[in-house]
């Protein structure tokens, strides 16, 4: 085995969380036979789109000029744009049932122009959660 570099592992850790994540959404989807794209189960995990450009978006955001195409992002009804904020190349958390449930109420509050204070006893992830959320949708 050689040695890989601490970027390239990081990489290969962040792939294999995320891997390991969608293996279990989609066995549970197997499992309570859910089929449906807008079935609550589905609607809740957070997916990204390669779409058109939303009519009046920013000229901010990033997008192929030929096509007018950007990155979409959605969890339930709440619908936004990645931001390609880069963040740098750092590990991801473990995505359990519970991370799912947060990044369902912390994007229920931006929809609704809100902040949200995750509350809990101390080294359970909550500062955490949050900053691995804003990675994913790429704000700072």
């Amino acid at each position: 085995q050689k040695d890989i570099t601490t970027g390239l592992r990081n990489k290969i850790i962040t792939i294999i969380t995320i891997d390991v994540h969608t293996r279990d959404v989609v066995d549970k989807f197997v499992n309570t036979r859910t089929s449906d794209p807008l079935s609550f189960a589905w609607q809740s995990q957070l997916r990204f789109h390669w779409s058109l450009l939303p009519p009046n978006s920013s000229t901010l955001i990033s997008y192929t000029e030929g096509d007018k195409k950007t990155c979409i992002i959605r969890i339930c009804d709440w619908t936004t744009i990645y931001n390609y904020e880069y963040v740098g190349n750092c590990g991801r958390l473990v995505i359990t049932p519970l991370t799912d449930r947060c990044y369902i109420t912390q994007t229920q509050a931006l929809n609704l122009m809100m902040g949200a204070a995750p509350a809990g006893p101390a080294g359970t992830g909550k500062t955490e959660t949050t900053k691995d959320l804003s990675r994913a949708i790429g704000i700072p």
